[in-house]
């Protein structure tokens, strides 16, 4: 499961890499290999001197109550998504999706927030959590700035909502 999670993590990293516009500031560094720095996206997503910054990662796992009739469970999903956007309009969320398979591990948010309590205080308006549905688990995590970008880029590639 670890691996997914890295490889996930690797590829969001070299597409956001990848989707930076041609006419961005250029710098040259010391070993001649090209490297493009652009200051004022730096500044904007807050990344460090490394383009880096830290993250609240939430691994979503089957909560205790898992018995619901189709009908709610299905009108609890949908609000569950709701809230998903409603996070990721705000810029809190950078990052979400259900994990493959019927294991306990059953998704994962990345969020952009300076601490846990934090992260802890949006999980809870997730009506999946509140419905016991789903329990989080949240840790801390040091990575790229790029993921910052996701959202904006995602829009560009989705043609139907996840959720009317």
């Amino acid at each position: 499961m670890k691996t997914k999670i890295l490889f996930i993590l690797f590829w969001v990293f070299c597409a956001a890499i990848h989707a930076q516009s041609p006419s961005e500031e250029k710098t040259k560094s010391n070993n001649a290999n090209e490297v493009v720095y652009n200051a004022e996206k730096a500044k904007k997503y807050g990344a460090d001197d490394y383009g880096m910054k830290k993250y609240v990662f939430a691994f979503l796992k089957r909560g205790p109550n898992r018995s619901l009739p189709k009908e709610e469970a299905n009108a609890l999903q949908a609000a569950h998504l709701r809230n998903i956007g409603k996070m990721a309009e705000e810029g809190k969320l950078v990052l979400a999706g259900p994990f493959f398979g019927n294991d306990d591990l059953r998704g994962i948010y990345i969020f952009n927030v300076d601490s846990v309590e934090e992260a802890k205080k949006l999980t809870e308006t997730d009506p999946a959590i509140k419905a016991g549905s789903l329990v989080m688990e949240l840790k801390e995590w040091y990575g790229t700035a790029a993921l910052m970008e996701v959202n904006e880029i995602g829009l560009t590639l989705t043609k139907k909502p996840i959720v009317d």
